[in-house]
């Protein structure tokens, strides 16, 4: 039962650390730009698996923002992952001992708990240990080539990298934007009081950390009220 539940875990993880690979990539190009080792960037992806609040407390390191900044900005961030945890624990079989909840509680991302999510019945913690086992890796090794190539690759290939970064942003964002009015408000949003707060002789003084933490509480807080998501009629198991 649990091999085959692992064996399952593995097959349905491959896609997510192939897509890991990708994204993780970008993260150790621009950890090592910035003046990270290979083995820092590498560490980081390994013991947070975060995409967004890697990015986002990349950026406060590099500012040299202080550690109340990465707190705020982490738990704001990463807030979700403890909803998601709320939402899986009903999945999991009561008898599941507590150490096995933690452990599959550090492995969740966004993809993990969705498959988790519409998995049929209860969900046995092999089958999140069998995308974990490949998709934490794939995040990882991403990380790892990103940072090494940024050593290793001409200065004109980089600038040219560098520039490919922002347009695969655009390709996370742009999708959802022009599916979901409130999703698209919401990043136009963020763009203008980003524009503002860099600009803005008052607010250029505010540290890039908290500006993140401001920006994200205020759109967030705007839509919720605004555009809030309307709660389905769920029957209960």
């Amino acid at each position: 039962m649990e091999t085959d539940n692992f064996r399952q875990g593995l097959r349905d993880g491959i896609p997510i650390a192939l897509g890991y690979l990708a994204v993780s990539f970008t993260f150790g190009m621009m950890a090592a730009s910035g003046g990270l080792s290979v083995w820092q960037a590498s560490l980081i992806s390994l013991t947070n698996v975060t995409s967004a609040g890697q990015f986002a407390g990349l950026s406060i390191i590099l500012a040299g923002g202080s550690y109340l900044e990465m707190i705020l900005t982490q738990l704001i961030i990463n807030l979700r992952y403890c909803l998601m945890s709320f939402s899986l624990s009903q999945k999991i079989r009561p008898d599941v001992p507590l150490f096995h909840r933690f452990l599959v509680a550090f492995g969740i991302t966004d993809e993990i708990f969705g498959l988790s999510a519409v998995k049929e019945g209860k969900v046995h913690p092999a089958y999140n240990y069998g995308m974990m086992a490949v998709a934490i890796p794939g995040w990882t090794l991403g990380t790892f080539l990103g940072a090494l190539s940024s050593s290793l690759l001409p200065g004109f290939i980089m600038s040219a990298l560098s520039v490919a970064i922002y347009g695969m942003f655009l390709a996370i964002i742009i999708p959802p934007a022009k599916k979901n009015r409130p999703v698209l408000f919401v990043v136009l949003g963020s763009m203008a009081l980003s524009l503002l707060f860099s600009e803005a002789p008052a607010l250029k003084q505010i540290s890039s950390g908290f500006a993140i933490i401001i920006i994200t509480l205020m759109t967030a807080g705007i839509a919720a009220i605004v555009s809030p998501i309307k709660e389905d009629n769920v029957k209960p198991e």
